[in-house]
Protein backbone atom coordinates (compact mmCIF):
# COMPACT_ATOMS: atom_id res chain seq x y z
CA UNK A 1 0.00 0.00 0.00
CA UNK A 2 2.86 1.79 0.70
CA UNK A 3 4.35 2.38 -2.35
CA UNK A 4 1.05 2.44 -4.64
CA UNK A 5 0.17 5.67 -2.50
CA UNK A 6 3.53 7.30 -2.68
CA UNK A 7 3.11 6.98 -6.97
CA UNK A 8 -0.16 8.87 -6.83
CA UNK A 9 1.15 12.37 -5.57
CA UNK A 10 2.99 12.96 -8.74
CA UNK A 11 0.53 11.81 -10.62
CA UNK A 12 -1.99 14.06 -9.23
CA UNK A 13 0.50 16.75 -9.43
CA UNK A 14 0.79 16.02 -12.92
CA UNK A 15 -2.76 16.02 -13.53
CA UNK A 16 -3.75 19.21 -11.63
CA UNK A 17 -1.33 21.15 -13.71
CA UNK A 18 -2.71 19.46 -16.67
CA UNK A 19 -6.16 20.73 -15.39
CA UNK A 20 -4.60 24.35 -14.87
CA UNK A 21 -3.12 24.20 -18.30
CA UNK A 22 -6.33 23.26 -19.89
CA UNK A 23 -8.55 25.83 -18.04
CA UNK A 24 -5.93 28.56 -18.73
CA UNK A 25 -6.37 27.21 -22.72
CA UNK A 26 -10.37 28.23 -21.83
CA UNK A 27 -9.83 31.26 -20.80
CA UNK A 28 -7.47 32.73 -23.33
CA UNK A 29 -10.07 31.15 -26.16
CA UNK A 30 -12.85 32.80 -24.24
CA UNK A 31 -11.11 36.33 -24.55
CA UNK A 32 -10.32 35.91 -28.26
CA UNK A 33 -14.20 36.19 -28.72
CA UNK A 34 -14.43 31.88 -29.27
CA UNK A 35 -16.94 31.39 -26.48
CA UNK A 36 -18.39 28.54 -28.33
CA UNK A 37 -14.89 26.44 -28.43
CA UNK A 38 -14.02 27.66 -25.23
CA UNK A 39 -17.58 25.72 -23.43
CA UNK A 40 -16.88 23.26 -25.67
CA UNK A 41 -13.05 22.86 -24.56
CA UNK A 42 -14.44 23.02 -20.98
CA UNK A 43 -16.71 20.96 -21.18
CA UNK A 44 -13.89 18.15 -22.54
CA UNK A 45 -11.60 19.47 -19.60
CA UNK A 46 -14.70 18.49 -16.90
CA UNK A 47 -15.01 15.01 -18.65
CA UNK A 48 -11.37 14.06 -18.87
CA UNK A 49 -10.96 14.95 -15.21
CA UNK A 50 -14.01 12.64 -13.89
CA UNK A 51 -12.72 10.00 -16.35
CA UNK A 52 -9.49 9.73 -15.55
CA UNK A 53 -9.92 10.75 -11.88
CA UNK A 54 -12.64 8.30 -10.56
CA UNK A 55 -12.43 4.69 -10.32
CA UNK A 56 -16.19 4.03 -12.15
CA UNK A 57 -14.31 4.93 -15.23
CA UNK A 58 -12.13 2.32 -16.26
CA UNK A 59 -13.24 1.17 -19.92
CA UNK A 60 -14.09 4.80 -20.93
CA UNK A 61 -10.95 5.68 -20.22
CA UNK A 62 -9.51 4.16 -23.47
CA UNK A 63 -12.70 5.50 -25.35
CA UNK A 64 -12.53 9.23 -24.16
CA UNK A 65 -9.52 10.47 -26.71
CA UNK A 66 -11.55 9.31 -29.41
CA UNK A 67 -14.95 10.84 -28.20
CA UNK A 68 -12.69 13.95 -27.14
CA UNK A 69 -11.52 14.39 -30.59
CA UNK A 70 -15.23 13.65 -32.23
CA UNK A 71 -16.40 16.65 -30.34
CA UNK A 72 -13.74 18.94 -31.06
CA UNK A 73 -13.42 17.94 -34.77
CA UNK A 74 -16.32 16.73 -35.49
CA UNK A 75 -19.16 17.99 -33.32
CA UNK A 76 -18.03 22.05 -32.53
CA UNK A 77 -17.70 22.64 -36.60
CA UNK A 78 -21.33 21.10 -37.00
CA UNK A 79 -22.57 23.50 -34.17
CA UNK A 80 -20.37 26.43 -35.64
CA UNK A 81 -22.36 25.72 -39.08
CA UNK A 82 -25.49 25.48 -37.84
CA UNK A 83 -24.84 28.84 -35.53
CA UNK A 84 -23.38 30.64 -38.78
CA UNK A 85 -26.58 29.75 -41.01
CA UNK A 86 -28.94 32.00 -38.55
CA UNK A 87 -26.28 35.15 -38.93
CA UNK A 88 -25.77 37.18 -42.09
CA UNK A 89 -22.01 36.37 -42.28
CA UNK A 90 -20.15 37.15 -45.51
CA UNK A 91 -17.32 38.61 -47.24
CA UNK A 92 -18.82 41.94 -45.62
CA UNK A 93 -20.43 41.18 -42.39
CA UNK A 94 -17.58 38.86 -41.04
CA UNK A 95 -16.28 40.76 -38.02
CA UNK A 96 -18.74 41.28 -34.40
CA UNK A 97 -19.91 45.08 -33.83
CA UNK A 98 -17.39 46.44 -31.85
CA UNK A 99 -14.30 44.98 -34.26
CA UNK A 100 -16.56 46.69 -37.35
CA UNK A 101 -16.54 49.77 -35.23
CA UNK A 102 -12.87 49.96 -34.13
CA UNK A 103 -11.60 49.18 -37.84
CA UNK A 104 -14.31 52.01 -39.24
CA UNK A 105 -12.56 54.53 -36.53
CA UNK A 106 -8.74 53.39 -37.17
CA UNK A 107 -9.52 54.49 -41.09
CA UNK A 108 -7.71 57.58 -41.41
CA UNK A 109 -6.93 60.09 -44.45
CA UNK A 110 -4.98 63.24 -44.96
CA UNK A 111 -5.66 66.32 -44.17
CA UNK A 112 -5.85 69.13 -47.04
CA UNK A 113 -2.55 71.04 -47.63
CA UNK A 114 -0.88 69.05 -45.05
CA UNK A 115 2.07 67.55 -47.06
CA UNK A 116 5.31 68.48 -47.28
CA UNK A 117 8.31 67.68 -49.31
CA UNK A 118 11.34 66.29 -47.21
CA UNK A 119 14.72 65.35 -47.35
CA UNK A 120 16.56 62.46 -45.58
CA UNK A 121 19.99 63.40 -44.14
CA UNK A 122 22.40 61.47 -42.26
CA UNK A 123 24.26 63.14 -39.77
CA UNK A 124 27.26 60.16 -38.01
CA UNK A 125 25.20 56.98 -37.41
CA UNK A 126 21.65 59.06 -37.35
CA UNK A 127 19.29 60.44 -39.15
CA UNK A 128 17.42 63.47 -39.32
CA UNK A 129 14.25 64.19 -41.58
CA UNK A 130 14.22 67.57 -43.15
CA UNK A 131 10.86 69.81 -44.22
CA UNK A 132 12.20 72.73 -46.43
CA UNK A 133 10.28 75.91 -46.04
CA UNK A 134 7.35 75.95 -48.31
CA UNK A 135 3.96 78.12 -48.72
CA UNK A 136 5.17 80.76 -46.07
CA UNK A 137 5.81 77.60 -43.52
CA UNK A 138 9.24 77.64 -42.33
CA UNK A 139 12.00 74.51 -42.44
CA UNK A 140 11.56 72.18 -39.75
CA UNK A 141 14.21 69.33 -38.93
CA UNK A 142 13.50 66.43 -36.92
CA UNK A 143 15.78 64.95 -34.04
CA UNK A 144 18.18 62.53 -34.43
CA UNK A 145 17.58 58.81 -34.86
CA UNK A 146 19.01 55.40 -34.79
CA UNK A 147 17.28 52.46 -36.21
CA UNK A 148 13.84 51.66 -35.96
CA UNK A 149 12.36 55.13 -33.98
CA UNK A 150 9.86 53.85 -31.31
CA UNK A 151 8.76 57.39 -30.01
CA UNK A 152 7.57 60.32 -31.79
CA UNK A 153 10.26 62.69 -33.42
CA UNK A 154 9.71 66.70 -32.19
CA UNK A 155 10.30 69.14 -35.43
CA UNK A 156 12.58 71.93 -34.76
CA UNK A 157 12.29 75.40 -37.02
CA UNK A 158 15.97 75.75 -38.39
CA UNK A 159 17.16 77.61 -41.70
CA UNK A 160 19.32 75.19 -42.99
CA UNK A 161 19.99 71.06 -41.99
CA UNK A 162 22.77 69.54 -41.03
CA UNK A 163 24.30 66.24 -42.29
CA UNK A 164 24.63 65.00 -45.50
CA UNK A 165 21.13 64.64 -47.62
CA UNK A 166 20.85 60.71 -49.30
CA UNK A 167 19.60 60.49 -52.74
CA UNK A 168 16.70 58.46 -53.47
CA UNK A 169 17.90 55.09 -53.61
CA UNK A 170 19.29 55.35 -49.93
CA UNK A 171 16.17 56.95 -48.96
CA UNK A 172 14.36 53.70 -50.08
CA UNK A 173 16.78 51.39 -48.17
CA UNK A 174 15.32 53.47 -45.08
CA UNK A 175 12.36 52.67 -46.30
CA UNK A 176 10.92 50.53 -42.87
CA UNK A 177 12.45 53.39 -40.32
CA UNK A 178 10.39 55.77 -42.53
CA UNK A 179 7.38 53.94 -42.16
CA UNK A 180 7.23 54.10 -38.13
CA UNK A 181 8.15 57.32 -38.02
CA UNK A 182 6.12 60.12 -36.35
CA UNK A 183 7.18 63.60 -36.77
CA UNK A 184 5.48 66.48 -33.88
CA UNK A 185 5.67 69.64 -35.62
CA UNK A 186 5.99 72.72 -33.43
CA UNK A 187 2.14 73.77 -33.76
CA UNK A 188 1.14 70.14 -32.51
CA UNK A 189 0.32 68.56 -35.94
CA UNK A 190 1.72 64.62 -36.24
CA UNK A 191 3.11 64.15 -39.78
CA UNK A 192 3.63 60.50 -40.79
CA UNK A 193 4.91 59.19 -44.35
CA UNK A 194 3.22 59.97 -47.28
CA UNK A 195 5.00 59.16 -50.07
CA UNK A 196 9.02 58.68 -50.42
CA UNK A 197 8.90 62.33 -50.71
CA UNK A 198 6.49 63.61 -48.87
CA UNK A 199 5.06 63.73 -44.96
CA UNK A 200 1.30 64.72 -44.48
CA UNK A 201 -0.84 64.99 -41.31
CA UNK A 202 -3.28 61.99 -41.34
CA UNK A 203 -6.31 62.62 -39.68
CA UNK A 204 -9.23 59.83 -38.65
CA UNK A 205 -12.18 59.72 -41.63
CA UNK A 206 -14.50 58.94 -39.54
CA UNK A 207 -15.31 60.59 -36.14
CA UNK A 208 -17.82 58.80 -33.54
CA UNK A 209 -20.93 60.18 -32.29
CA UNK A 210 -23.03 60.99 -29.22
CA UNK A 211 -25.53 59.02 -30.52
CA UNK A 212 -23.38 56.12 -31.63
CA UNK A 213 -23.37 56.76 -34.55
CA UNK A 214 -20.07 58.03 -37.34
CA UNK A 215 -19.97 61.20 -39.11
CA UNK A 216 -17.71 61.10 -41.80
CA UNK A 217 -14.92 63.75 -41.44
CA UNK A 218 -14.75 65.18 -45.57
CA UNK A 219 -18.58 65.20 -46.28
CA UNK A 220 -20.00 65.19 -42.51
CA UNK A 221 -22.31 62.26 -43.89
CA UNK A 222 -23.73 60.64 -40.44
CA UNK A 223 -23.69 56.92 -40.54
CA UNK A 224 -26.28 54.88 -38.01
CA UNK A 225 -26.20 51.44 -37.01
CA UNK A 226 -28.66 49.52 -39.45
CA UNK A 227 -28.97 46.33 -37.00
CA UNK A 228 -31.49 44.77 -39.48
CA UNK A 229 -28.48 44.99 -42.01
CA UNK A 230 -25.09 44.72 -40.18
CA UNK A 231 -23.94 48.07 -41.56
CA UNK A 232 -23.93 52.12 -40.88
CA UNK A 233 -26.14 53.13 -43.18
CA UNK A 234 -26.86 57.16 -44.04
CA UNK A 235 -30.24 58.45 -44.64
CA UNK A 236 -29.59 58.26 -48.20
CA UNK A 237 -29.39 54.08 -47.66
CA UNK A 238 -25.33 54.15 -48.37
CA UNK A 239 -23.41 51.95 -46.41
CA UNK A 240 -19.77 51.94 -44.61
CA UNK A 241 -17.74 48.43 -44.97
CA UNK A 242 -16.82 46.26 -43.39
CA UNK A 243 -20.34 45.74 -41.86
CA UNK A 244 -20.80 43.54 -38.40
CA UNK A 245 -22.16 40.33 -38.13
CA UNK A 246 -25.98 39.98 -36.33
CA UNK A 247 -28.75 37.52 -36.03
CA UNK A 248 -31.30 36.65 -39.31
CA UNK A 249 -33.21 33.75 -37.32
CA UNK A 250 -34.93 31.59 -39.86
CA UNK A 251 -34.01 34.48 -43.13
CA UNK A 252 -31.92 31.86 -44.99
CA UNK A 253 -33.69 29.21 -44.56
CA UNK A 254 -36.95 30.83 -45.60
CA UNK A 255 -35.04 32.51 -48.36
CA UNK A 256 -33.90 28.69 -49.51
CA UNK A 257 -37.49 27.64 -49.54
CA UNK A 258 -39.60 30.81 -50.45
CA UNK A 259 -37.27 32.63 -52.33
CA UNK A 260 -37.82 31.69 -56.33
CA UNK A 261 -34.21 32.46 -57.56
CA UNK A 262 -32.79 29.86 -54.98
CA UNK A 263 -35.55 27.37 -54.28
CA UNK A 264 -35.77 26.61 -58.21
CA UNK A 265 -32.17 25.36 -58.55
CA UNK A 266 -31.84 23.36 -54.99
CA UNK A 267 -34.36 21.46 -55.82
CA UNK A 268 -32.11 20.87 -59.38
CA UNK A 269 -29.58 20.95 -57.64
CA UNK A 270 -30.98 18.16 -54.66
CA UNK A 271 -32.05 15.49 -57.87
CA UNK A 272 -29.27 15.39 -59.37
CA UNK A 273 -27.39 15.18 -56.35
CA UNK A 274 -29.56 12.05 -55.15
CA UNK A 275 -29.33 10.30 -58.81
CA UNK A 276 -25.96 10.85 -58.74
CA UNK A 277 -24.75 9.39 -55.66
CA UNK A 278 -27.57 6.16 -56.37
CA UNK A 279 -25.95 5.60 -59.93
CA UNK A 280 -22.83 5.98 -58.96
CA UNK A 281 -22.84 3.17 -55.85
CA UNK A 282 -25.18 1.11 -57.83
CA UNK A 283 -22.80 1.21 -61.04
CA UNK A 284 -19.59 0.80 -59.07
CA UNK A 285 -21.43 -1.92 -56.80
CA UNK A 286 -22.94 -3.71 -59.63
CA UNK A 287 -19.72 -4.04 -61.65
CA UNK A 288 -17.28 -4.75 -58.63
CA UNK A 289 -19.53 -7.31 -58.15
CA UNK A 290 -19.39 -8.98 -61.47
CA UNK A 291 -15.73 -8.54 -62.01
CA UNK A 292 -15.67 -10.32 -58.11
CA UNK A 293 -17.46 -13.66 -59.74
CA UNK A 294 -15.53 -13.32 -62.21
CA UNK A 295 -12.11 -13.30 -60.46
CA UNK A 296 -13.75 -16.40 -58.24
CA UNK A 297 -14.38 -18.53 -61.05
CA UNK A 298 -12.47 -21.69 -60.87
CA UNK A 299 -11.53 -22.55 -64.43
CA UNK A 300 -9.86 -18.73 -64.91
CA UNK A 301 -5.91 -18.46 -65.62
CA UNK A 302 -3.99 -15.25 -64.34
CA UNK A 303 -6.67 -14.27 -61.39
CA UNK A 304 -3.88 -12.75 -59.79
CA UNK A 305 -2.70 -10.26 -62.58
CA UNK A 306 -6.05 -9.56 -63.47
CA UNK A 307 -6.81 -8.56 -59.68
CA UNK A 308 -3.71 -6.09 -60.42
CA UNK A 309 -4.36 -4.44 -63.07
CA UNK A 310 -8.44 -3.94 -62.03
CA UNK A 311 -6.73 -2.61 -58.39
CA UNK A 312 -5.08 0.05 -59.65
CA UNK A 313 -7.33 2.60 -60.46
CA UNK A 314 -8.36 2.86 -56.90
CA UNK A 315 -4.09 2.66 -55.99
CA UNK A 316 -3.37 6.02 -57.88
CA UNK A 317 -4.48 8.95 -55.70
CA UNK A 318 -8.46 10.21 -56.87
CA UNK A 319 -7.08 13.91 -58.25
CA UNK A 320 -4.66 12.26 -60.26
CA UNK A 321 -7.21 10.02 -61.97
CA UNK A 322 -9.12 12.95 -62.35
CA UNK A 323 -7.17 15.01 -63.86
CA UNK A 324 -6.29 12.57 -65.91
CA UNK A 325 -9.55 12.14 -67.53
CA UNK A 326 -10.01 15.56 -67.83
CA UNK A 327 -7.72 15.72 -70.23
CA UNK A 328 -8.93 12.60 -71.78
CA UNK A 329 -12.56 13.76 -72.58
CA UNK A 330 -10.61 17.12 -74.31
CA UNK A 331 -13.25 17.82 -76.76
CA UNK A 332 -10.42 18.40 -79.53
CA UNK A 333 -7.14 16.75 -78.44
CA UNK A 334 -9.08 13.95 -75.74
CA UNK A 335 -7.95 10.46 -76.83
CA UNK A 336 -11.88 9.99 -76.08
CA UNK A 337 -12.82 12.15 -78.82
CA UNK A 338 -10.17 11.24 -81.09
CA UNK A 339 -11.13 7.44 -81.37
CA UNK A 340 -14.58 8.80 -81.39
CA UNK A 341 -13.90 10.62 -84.48
CA UNK A 342 -12.00 7.97 -85.81
CA UNK A 343 -14.24 5.15 -85.51
CA UNK A 344 -18.38 7.10 -85.91
CA UNK A 345 -17.07 10.45 -87.33
CA UNK A 346 -18.12 12.25 -84.05
CA UNK A 347 -16.59 14.50 -81.16
CA UNK A 348 -19.01 14.83 -78.42
CA UNK A 349 -19.01 18.38 -76.29
CA UNK A 350 -18.03 16.30 -73.07
CA UNK A 351 -17.39 19.38 -71.15
CA UNK A 352 -20.64 22.03 -72.60
CA UNK A 353 -23.38 19.79 -72.99
CA UNK A 354 -25.09 19.05 -69.63
CA UNK A 355 -26.27 15.42 -70.61
CA UNK A 356 -22.67 14.39 -71.76
CA UNK A 357 -21.18 16.08 -69.02
CA UNK A 358 -23.22 14.29 -66.27
CA UNK A 359 -22.65 10.68 -68.00
CA UNK A 360 -18.60 11.97 -68.22
CA UNK A 361 -19.33 12.40 -64.12
CA UNK A 362 -20.54 9.11 -63.58
CA UNK A 363 -17.97 7.10 -65.69
CA UNK A 364 -15.41 8.54 -64.00
CA UNK A 365 -17.21 8.12 -60.36
CA UNK A 366 -17.62 4.41 -61.47
CA UNK A 367 -13.71 3.94 -62.48
CA UNK A 368 -12.67 5.38 -59.20
CA UNK A 369 -15.13 3.29 -57.19
CA UNK A 370 -15.75 -0.42 -58.34
CA UNK A 371 -11.89 -1.36 -57.19
CA UNK A 372 -12.90 -0.72 -53.91
CA UNK A 373 -16.47 -2.84 -54.57
CA UNK A 374 -14.66 -5.87 -55.87
CA UNK A 375 -12.31 -5.86 -53.25
CA UNK A 376 -15.32 -6.03 -50.93
CA UNK A 377 -17.44 -8.25 -52.90
CA UNK A 378 -14.74 -10.95 -53.65
CA UNK A 379 -13.56 -10.77 -49.43
CA UNK A 380 -17.18 -11.59 -49.17
CA UNK A 381 -17.57 -14.16 -51.87
CA UNK A 382 -14.71 -15.79 -50.04
CA UNK A 383 -16.94 -16.14 -47.23
CA UNK A 384 -19.29 -18.15 -48.51
CA UNK A 385 -19.22 -22.02 -47.75
CA UNK A 386 -18.08 -24.20 -50.21
CA UNK A 387 -20.85 -26.66 -49.01
CA UNK A 388 -23.21 -24.72 -50.53
CA UNK A 389 -21.94 -24.20 -54.11
CA UNK A 390 -21.19 -28.27 -53.87
CA UNK A 391 -24.36 -28.67 -52.75
CA UNK A 392 -26.52 -26.93 -55.49
CA UNK A 393 -24.05 -28.25 -58.71
CA UNK A 394 -25.53 -31.80 -57.00
CA UNK A 395 -29.13 -30.70 -57.49
CA UNK A 396 -27.77 -29.27 -61.20
CA UNK A 397 -27.93 -25.74 -61.05
CA UNK A 398 -26.23 -23.33 -63.26
CA UNK A 399 -23.89 -20.40 -62.57
CA UNK A 400 -26.85 -18.12 -62.49
CA UNK A 401 -28.48 -20.16 -60.09
CA UNK A 402 -25.85 -19.95 -57.87
CA UNK A 403 -25.43 -16.64 -58.40
CA UNK A 404 -28.95 -15.93 -57.99
CA UNK A 405 -29.90 -18.28 -54.83
CA UNK A 406 -25.92 -18.20 -52.70
CA UNK A 407 -24.36 -15.67 -53.41
CA UNK A 408 -26.55 -12.42 -53.57
CA UNK A 409 -28.35 -13.51 -50.59
CA UNK A 410 -24.97 -13.68 -48.48
CA UNK A 411 -23.34 -10.90 -49.62
CA UNK A 412 -25.80 -8.28 -49.54
CA UNK A 413 -26.78 -7.98 -46.25
CA UNK A 414 -23.13 -7.28 -44.90
CA UNK A 415 -22.34 -5.11 -47.88
CA UNK A 416 -25.79 -3.20 -47.48
CA UNK A 417 -23.97 -0.88 -45.04
CA UNK A 418 -20.74 -0.42 -47.04
CA UNK A 419 -23.32 0.57 -50.15
CA UNK A 420 -24.84 3.23 -47.60
CA UNK A 421 -21.72 4.61 -46.43
CA UNK A 422 -20.66 4.96 -50.23
CA UNK A 423 -24.23 6.74 -50.87
CA UNK A 424 -23.26 9.39 -48.57
CA UNK A 425 -19.82 9.57 -49.28
CA UNK A 426 -21.34 10.43 -53.10
CA UNK A 427 -23.93 12.71 -51.65
CA UNK A 428 -20.90 15.13 -50.96
CA UNK A 429 -18.27 13.80 -53.69
CA UNK A 430 -17.17 17.63 -53.83
CA UNK A 431 -13.42 16.70 -55.25
CA UNK A 432 -14.78 14.97 -58.27
CA UNK A 433 -16.82 17.65 -59.20
CA UNK A 434 -14.81 20.33 -58.43
CA UNK A 435 -11.70 18.86 -60.11
CA UNK A 436 -13.25 17.37 -63.56
CA UNK A 437 -16.31 20.10 -64.53
CA UNK A 438 -16.55 23.04 -61.49
CA UNK A 439 -19.95 22.63 -61.96
CA UNK A 440 -20.08 23.64 -65.17
CA UNK A 441 -21.92 24.10 -68.15
CA UNK A 442 -23.66 26.72 -66.20
CA UNK A 443 -27.46 26.83 -65.92
CA UNK A 444 -27.84 29.68 -68.76
CA UNK A 445 -31.64 30.19 -67.19
CA UNK A 446 -31.11 30.54 -63.27
CA UNK A 447 -31.34 33.59 -61.83
CA UNK A 448 -28.47 32.56 -59.51
CA UNK A 449 -24.95 30.63 -60.10
CA UNK A 450 -25.43 26.88 -60.52
CA UNK A 451 -24.09 24.33 -63.03
CA UNK A 452 -26.20 21.46 -63.96
CA UNK A 453 -23.16 19.22 -62.94
CA UNK A 454 -23.46 20.94 -59.37
CA UNK A 455 -23.89 18.62 -56.42
CA UNK A 456 -25.48 20.41 -53.06
CA UNK A 457 -21.75 20.55 -51.70
CA UNK A 458 -20.25 22.28 -55.30
CA UNK A 459 -23.63 24.40 -54.92
CA UNK A 460 -23.06 25.76 -51.50
CA UNK A 461 -19.13 26.15 -51.84
CA UNK A 462 -19.85 28.42 -54.96
CA UNK A 463 -22.76 30.05 -52.79
CA UNK A 464 -19.68 30.68 -50.06
CA UNK A 465 -16.69 31.22 -51.86
CA UNK A 466 -16.93 32.03 -55.84
CA UNK A 467 -19.86 33.24 -57.71
CA UNK A 468 -22.51 34.78 -55.28
CA UNK A 469 -20.28 37.36 -53.20
CA UNK A 470 -19.18 35.08 -50.18
CA UNK A 471 -22.86 34.69 -48.49
CA UNK A 472 -21.37 32.37 -45.61
CA UNK A 473 -24.75 32.46 -43.65
CA UNK A 474 -26.75 30.90 -46.42
CA UNK A 475 -24.20 28.61 -47.37
CA UNK A 476 -23.94 27.39 -43.82
CA UNK A 477 -28.04 27.10 -44.33
CA UNK A 478 -27.54 24.89 -47.73
CA UNK A 479 -25.18 22.88 -45.56
CA UNK A 480 -27.56 22.47 -42.51
CA UNK A 481 -29.75 21.23 -44.74
CA UNK A 482 -27.52 18.85 -47.07
CA UNK A 483 -26.50 17.25 -42.82
CA UNK A 484 -30.18 16.76 -42.55
CA UNK A 485 -30.99 15.05 -45.72
CA UNK A 486 -27.73 12.50 -45.70
CA UNK A 487 -28.98 11.75 -42.17
CA UNK A 488 -32.30 10.86 -43.40
CA UNK A 489 -31.79 9.09 -46.67
CA UNK A 490 -28.86 6.70 -43.99
CA UNK A 491 -31.32 6.24 -41.55
CA UNK A 492 -34.18 5.29 -44.29
CA UNK A 493 -32.00 2.85 -45.66
CA UNK A 494 -30.85 1.59 -42.31
CA UNK A 495 -34.59 0.93 -41.45
CA UNK A 496 -35.20 -0.54 -44.95
CA UNK A 497 -32.48 -3.12 -44.25
CA UNK A 498 -33.62 -4.06 -40.74
CA UNK A 499 -37.13 -4.32 -41.67
CA UNK A 500 -35.50 -7.02 -44.60
CA UNK A 501 -33.65 -8.54 -42.13
CA UNK A 502 -36.32 -9.11 -39.85
CA UNK A 503 -38.51 -10.46 -42.43
CA UNK A 504 -36.31 -12.39 -44.09
CA UNK A 505 -36.57 -15.52 -41.26
CA UNK A 506 -40.63 -15.51 -41.21
CA UNK A 507 -40.74 -16.64 -45.04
Amino acid sequence: MGPSRAGHGPARLVALLLALASLAAVVQVHRSGQTLLAVMLLVVTAAAGYTYGSTRTQALRYLFPGVAAALVFVVFPMLTTIGIGFTNASSSNLLDHARARQVLLEESTIRPGSARPFVLHREGGSLRVWLPPTDGRPGLLSEPWQGLPTAPQVLHEVATPAGQPLDLRDTVAQLDALRLLALQAPGGERLALLSLREMAEPQPLFAAGADGGLTHQLSGTTYRRDDAAGFYTSEAGDRLTPGYRVGVGLAHYERLFTDERFREPFLGVFVWTVVFAAASVALAAGLGLVLAVLLNWEPLQGKGAYRLVLFLPYAVPGFISILVFKGLFNQNLGEVNLVLDGLFGIRPAWFSDPTLARAMLLVVNVWLGFPYMMVLCSGLIKSIPADLYEASAVAGAGAWTNFRAITMPLILKPLTPLLISAFAFNFNNFVLVSLLTGGRPDQPDASTPVGTTDILVSYTWRIAFQDSGAQFGLASAISTVIFLLVAAVTLLQMRATRLADEAGPRR
